[in-house]
């Protein structure tokens, strides 16, 4: 993080402290969270490229296995809640950069009777929309080339959304890849899906510096089970 530096540019001293800068004008709120802000952002940028690193860097079997245990949790998790998955529109992620691969238990559950859905960036800067999968869906290529459903596919309203995480902090804080669209998403949908973080125990950071965008998800789901679940959910 970077620091404010104790003297303005030309190397002058302030006439008084700096606890005083308010009450004599050098003191600009809007400019100090500006600097703020951008100094979170740089942070979390190179959180990300780190995180995503060391996540490329596991092997195929230590994925295959994260996958697979994390799919088990999920599972529980469903059943827990809802007694299964059986009626559930519930939205999952087509796995990019070393995620988790969670498209077994997409088909199992599609299997057993719940309606899946994919994210779709449709727009821009805006929520994302979602979309009816099935097995026999014949996928498109969307945003950073994602395979996604094609416009055709029935637009769908979740009750369980899995956000998939680069890194995840205590009190259901995600941080992703920086577009901001499971925020806006969550947001904007009313009623409110329940919302699951995947990723892996590994991506656990101390904090993500939360700012007033980021919102809590119910639960952060790694490869050992719950790390964090809001029990006001």
């Amino acid at each position: 993080m970077s620091k404010i530096p104790s003297t303005p540019p030309g190397g002058k001293g302030y006439a008084s402290s700096p606890c005083m800068a308010e009450e004599t004008g050098l003191y600009d709120p809007q400019a100090a969270a500006a600097r703020h802000a951008a100094d979170v952002a740089r942070w979390r940028k190179a959180a990300r490229s780190r995180l995503r690193a060391e996540r490329l860097a596991t092997t195929v079997a230590a994925r295959q296995a994260a996958g697979d245990a994390l799919s088990g949790h999920l599972r529980q998790l469903l059943k827990s809640r809802s007694g299964g998955a059986d009626g559930q529109v519930i939205s999952f992620y087509w796995p990019i950069k070393g995620e988790p691969d969670l498209r077994p238990l997409m088909a199992e559950l599609h299997a057993e009777g719940a309606t899946i859905a994919l994210p779709i960036v449709e727009t821009k800067a805006a929520p994302l929309v979602f979309r009816l999968w099935t097995p026999e869906t014949r996928l498109v290529r969307g945003d950073w080339n994602i395979p996604v459903p094609p416009p055709s596919a029935p637009a769908l309203t979740p009750a369980t959304v899995l956000a998939p995480l680069v890194g995840w902090a205590p009190g259901g804080y995600r941080l992703g890849y920086g577009g901001g669209y499971f925020d806006r998403t969550l947001a904007a949908l009313t009623p409110r899906p329940y919302a699951i973080g995947i990723g892996l125990d590994a991506a656990q950071l101390p904090t993500i510096l939360p700012q007033p965008h980021d919102i809590p998800l119910d639960v952060i789901m790694t490869e050992t089970g719950e790390q964090f679940a809001n029990t006001a959910s």
